[in-house]
């Protein structure tokens, strides 16, 4: 039930003279918590200037403070640095709340402009996020739309759309006023109406006040950090990509018997299906026979020409997200290259990153270890890379108390060759390399609900042999089995499943008529609790790690997160006592019934680090 005060029209003033300006300072003062917004002229808040600051104590109600609409004719406005002054004692204040939507992005560019902002207590985008992550988009337009019933004015509307969009600072001050006040209005009416809703569920409000807010400043510090990038070797590495692109399509060539442009899935059509006559498996949405990676994939036993189709891309792929782009990120002013890190992108709770994405860059290739040689540490300093081992299957012996599992971690053995032995019954040093492989591809197989059909084409082994693993498996650990049906059944149930923590995964699937939806459903209810309770862990031990650090910011900063790995930067003589400091925070950042492991690597760069 939407309440209707909720959705009415708000009535917004743009301060313009010192004495409206005061007025708003005393409002903030006798006020609890107030919802501010920041204006700029650019997406990227590690390079964007002030266009203005928007603010609202009471709902219905906000105030916009331009400082920077540059325009021919823009009526005069307060300079920047008396109204900064002005709401610096404020800001900065941390027994006074702040609320924001997606603040993470006001508290970058305040911190440019001279303010450190203290006391963020609130954030609506990670409210509603904890409360559903899947039901709603959470940027504040869906937001207000879903839990309001409210229309907001799009940023279009002010600054045009596509190649005719303009700066904010082009705006006009009287639309900019009424669209940046509405932002501080809708965001407090939001957290009005999503507070209460999170303090009805004590587990997710928890999530929320104790891993997801403390983490705000902490990603804010890691993405003002930055990392430091070898240019030159991205170009070397860009040239070499460049070669063997260009053998790829050589090779191609020769394979169809003639030049056809690889970047052409039309041309790739004709050429694969209808004069090589390859069985087009796949198809698009509209029945054409497709050409992605999926379609590659199952025709690439047939004939060579797919493979070398797949491995054209992935270099092409390669050269323009890293190698020829990440040397374009560098930020003038730093010399550093600042990724952006997303707290509500992956419904379980998982870190997203872009403008680098971090998570892309191949883990077991040659040439991803290559470009993480140029993310490099400066002169005088290391790079220390700190990571869970095998955190998701020690997170699925703690939730499913089989005592082989919790037996294999508490003895510390190799997990993948303690399963082997118990699978196909060996002594330890018995087992082959290819049953550790195979036990190895069940144990993260299972995780995410892989079939038998899945295990097979994995290990390359016919379907009722990979069956025939499957149900060894669950009878060596029965409670495995036990635990991934209580998982099926919760989800059928209650529509969510739960991470260690509390923190739910709405599984909108899992009724689905359509057999394809449903089974996807239940494969996350199976995989959901252990990588968000992974990615929950590893947010606890960010903000343990990060409280530390405050003491040692001249010697050691925390610089990258990816998955289960933390990176930092240090002076060499400070690594050592670096090291044990993370490795007890991370290690205590959850007590399961196993013991959490930390393998840690220190390096020139980050592949060394690794």
């Amino acid at each position: 039930r939407l309440d209707p005060a909720m959705a009415a029209k708000g009535e917004y003033e743009t301060v313009f003279t010192t004495e409206q300006l005061q007025a708003w300072v005393q409002r903030l003062q006798a006020a609890d918590e107030f919802a501010f917004d920041t204006e700029t002229d650019a997406l990227d808040a590690m390079r964007a200037n002030l266009v203005g600051i928007s603010l609202a104590v009471e709902v219905g109600k906000g105030a916009y403070i331009p400082v920077g609409h540059l325009y021919p004719g823009a009526p005069a406005q307060l300079p920047m640095q008396q109204v900064l002054d002005a709401l610096k004692p404020l800001l900065e204040d941390a027994s006074k709340k702040k609320l924001g939507q997606h603040g993470k992005y006001d508290i970058h560019v305040l911190r440019r402009h001279g303010v450190d902002v203290q006391g963020y207590a609130d954030d609506t985008m990670l409210e509603s996020f904890v409360l559903n992550s899947t039901a709603t988009r959470h940027d504040m337009d869906s937001l207000a739309q879903r839990y309001l019933g409210y229309t907001t004015t799009k940023f279009e509307e002010v600054a045009g759309k596509g190649v005719k969009q303009i700066s904010f600072a082009q705006v006009g001050i009287d639309e900019a006023g009424s669209y940046a006040a509405e932002d501080a209005d809708i965001t407090l009416r939001l957290h009005r109406v999503l507070a209460p809703q999170l303090a009805a569920e004590p587990a997710l409000e928890k999530v929320y006040r104790q891993i997801e807010m403390p983490l705000v400043p902490v990603l804010a510090r890691i993405e003002a950090n930055g990392v430091r990038i070898d240019a030159v070797e991205l170009k070397r590495q860009s040239s070499d990509l460049s070669a063997r692109m260009l053998a790829a399509q050589q090779k191609a060539t020769e394979l169809a018997g003639h030049t056809f442009n690889l970047d052409s899935p039309k041309q790739l059509q004709a050429v694969l299906f209808d004069e090589l006559g390859l069985p087009a498996l796949v198809k698009t949405p509209k029945g054409q026979p497709s050409t992605n990676e999926e379609a590659l994939e199952a025709i690439a036993e047939q004939h060579e020409l797919p493979r070398v189709i797949l491995e054209y891309r992935g270099l092409a792929k390669l050269r323009s997200t890293y190698t020829d782009k990440l040397p374009e990120m560098v930020n003038p002013q730093t010399g550093r290259v600042h990724t952006s890190y997303h707290q509500s992108g992956a419904a379980t709770g998982r870190l997203s990153s872009s403008d680098p994405n971090l998570q892309n860059i191949p883990v077991r290739t040659d040439d991803g270890r290559r470009i993480r040689k140029a993310f490099v540490a400066p002169p005088g300093r290391k790079l220390m890379a700190c990571d869970y081992s095998q955190i998701e299957l020690r997170i699925m012996a703690h939730l499913s108390e089989d005592p082989g599992l919790v037996r294999a971690f508490e003895q510390g053995a190799d997990v993948h060759r303690a399963t082997a032995a118990e699978v196909f019954g060996r002594a330890l040093d018995e087992v082959t390399a290819n049953e550790r492989r195979a036990a190895k591809a069940i144990n993260f197989g299972l995780m995410y609900g892989m079939s038998a059909f899945g295990l097979a084409k994995n290990l390359g082994i016919d379907r009722g042999q990979a069956q025939d693993y499957v149900s060894l498996y669950f009878s060596r650990y029965p409670a495995v089995r036990d635990f991934m049906e209580r998982m099926r059944v919760q989800a059928r149930e209650q529509g969510y499943v739960e991470t260690l923590f509390g923190r739910r995964l709405y599984l909108n699937d899992i009724h689905a008529r359509n057999q394809g939806l449903r089974a996807g459903a239940e494969r996350a209810a199976i995989n959901a609790p252990m990588q968000g309770t992974a990615a929950d862990i590893i947010k606890r031990a960010m903000v343990s790690v990060d409280a530390w650090l405050a003491d040692h910011r001249e010697r050691a900063l925390m610089i990258l997160q990816v998955h289960d790995e933390l990176v930092f930067e240090a002076d060499a003589d400070f690594i050592d006592t670096l090291r044990s400091e993370v490795v007890a925070r991370m290690c205590a950042a959850a007590s399961l019934r196993v013991p959490l492991v930390v393998d840690c690597g220190i390096g020139d760069n980050w592949d060394e680090a690794h």
